[in-house]
């Protein structure tokens, strides 16, 4: 099996493999490390490649599956760290110049630990753009990373260079995190998977300093590969306070039976969906998408769906997720030294500055909107199984920039606000429930379009089950980029 072919199987097709003998990790190792010397110097998807410590973890697992005895669900299976979250013996750099490589760099992150005692195989760290601040990845340490779809676009941000990777064959699974949108705006910009799943069902250690808003979860370049690596994730751990407590649903277990019932069926007989094309607030959304997402509702009731249009009633929360999200970037950043702080991208300085003029009270106004965006979708849960809506407003955009060019509806506004061209994403943030994205379609230029599916809170099964019948009722997900090694 060549290298191309090694690079684009997913994890549950390797872990059949190595329980078959047609693979090792060794090999499969080997391979992606290959393609990792030849595709990333055009994506530029990873800041940190350990070669020598993934060879020596898949030499580990070759010597379990020849023993007949794997230590866990993805033992010998490839996967990445993005660079917000620890890894022991790795750098945490945050896409950021203010940080000092030299660590020590002791601990794991509770997700990075549980991937090492599920067997996985760890390649590296992934890019981010500083903080994870914003939707695009690029930054002063790290550089520009690259959409493998098309090089002079966006792979989105903040888990840029996670996405990147999996959509140019580079291993099938990585770790992101997602504190306004950033697993599942890149998994739109990129054809891939990503799923936000409800708040504190991850354990963090440390916590994000956005808070309740920030997310750690898998992405993955299909439904059951994602659901199989949150089961790994998840999970009490007492280091984090916010942490939900067990036990673990078996979500592939679910999206099994869901494929189980063939392509002929209708796998989501009686199951209720609400159709909301601009979520009451968006003000823009480039018709393409429209289009897209409209198709796969479509798509949805012929699987046995009952689809409706219907929006939540919910407050604009543009301004209460600014409150929030800012005033933490202010608390993360605004003590530190001067001549660290004029590192900063200006940007996200721009933003720090911006939190200096919020008040007390606009973030307990913030608050009280936070709290009627979560009735509003508690009330909408009486009557949907789900929520469909676009990823996102806009398809992946230039490199290089904070957001894509204003469309005149939207107005004026500072460059670096990715609020308007984010609007399905963070609503779920302030409401912390689950929320997948996966591929719908493709622009007339070739771009990958997405939708995302929101359930009610603590039922990932039920994102897992309806994305898994979409996908398996389409070719979206099986698309590769026409991308050429230098």
């Amino acid at each position: 099996m060549d290298d191309e072919t090694i690079g684009w199987l997913g994890a549950s097709e390797l872990v059949a493999a190595y329980a078959a003998g047609s693979l090792t990790p060794v090999e499969v190792t080997e391979a992606i490390l290959r393609r990792i010397e030849a595709v990333d110097p055009s994506i530029n998807a990873f800041c940190l490649v350990d070669a020598q410590g993934a060879l020596a973890q898949a030499a580990a697992s070759t010597e379990r599956w020849r023993r007949r005895e794997p230590m866990g669900p993805l033992d010998g299976v490839p996967a990445t760290v993005k660079d917000l979250i620890d890894a022991r013996g790795w750098p945490t750099l945050k896409g950021s110049l203010t940080i000092d490589p030299a660590g020590p760099w002791e601990n794991d992150a509770p997700v990075v630990a549980r991937l090492r005692e599920a067997g996985a195989v760890l390649l590296g760290k992934t890019t981010t753009p500083e903080f994870g601040w914003r939707g695009s990845t690029d930054s002063a340490l790290t550089g520009i990373t690259r959409n493998p779809w098309r090089l002079d676009r966006t792979p989105g941000g903040s888990s840029g260079g996670a996405v990147a990777a999996l959509a140019a064959g580079l291993g099938p699974l990585a770790l992101g995190t997602d504190g306004g949108g950033s697993i599942r705006i890149p998994a739109a910009f990129t054809g891939t998977v990503g799923i936000k799943a409800q708040f504190g069902r991850v354990p963090a250690h440390p916590h994000s300093p956005m808070g309740t808003v920030a997310h750690i979860g898998p992405h993955a370049r299909n439904v059951r590969d994602c659901a199989l690596m949150l089961g790994v994730l998840a999970g009490f751990d007492d280091r984090d306070w916010l942490a939900l407590p067990g036990p673990i649903p078996d979500w592939v277990a679910g999206v099994d039976r869901v494929l189980a019932h063939g392509g002929a069926s209708r796998p989501l007989a009686g199951m209720r969906i609400g159709f909301s094309p601009r979520l009451r607030h968006a003000r823009y959304v480039d018709p393409r998408i429209e289009a897209a997402v409209a198709a796969a509702a479509g798509r949805l009731g012929d699987l046995g769906a009952i689809v409706e249009q219907a929006d939540p009633d919910i407050p604009d929360g543009e301004h209460a997720f600014r409150v929030h999200w800012f005033s933490s970037a202010r608390q993360l950043l605004h003590r530190l030294p001067p001549e660290k702080y004029a590192l900063l991208d200006p940007g996200l300085r721009g933003v720090v500055e911006q939190a200096a003029q919020y008040t007390l009270a606009d973030f307990l106004d913030a608050q009280t909107t936070r709290a009627a965006i979560a009735f509003g979708m508690v009330r909408f849960a009486r009557r949907f199984d789900l929520l469909l809506t676009p990823a996102t407003a806009v398809l992946p955009f230039e490199v290089g920039l904070y957001a894509p060019p204003r469309p005149a509806e939207i107005g004026a506004g500072p460059e670096h606000d990715w609020a308007w061209w984010t609007p399905f994403s963070w609503p779920f943030n302030l409401t912390q429930q689950p929320a997948i994205v996966l591929p719908c379609g493709f622009s007339d230029d070739g771009l990958p379009i997405a939708m995302q599916l929101v359930a009610p809170k603590h039922r990932e099964d039920q994102c897992f089950q309806v994305a898994a019948a979409y996908e398996a009722a389409t070719d979206w997900s099986i698309r590769r980029p026409p991308l050429t090694p230098r």
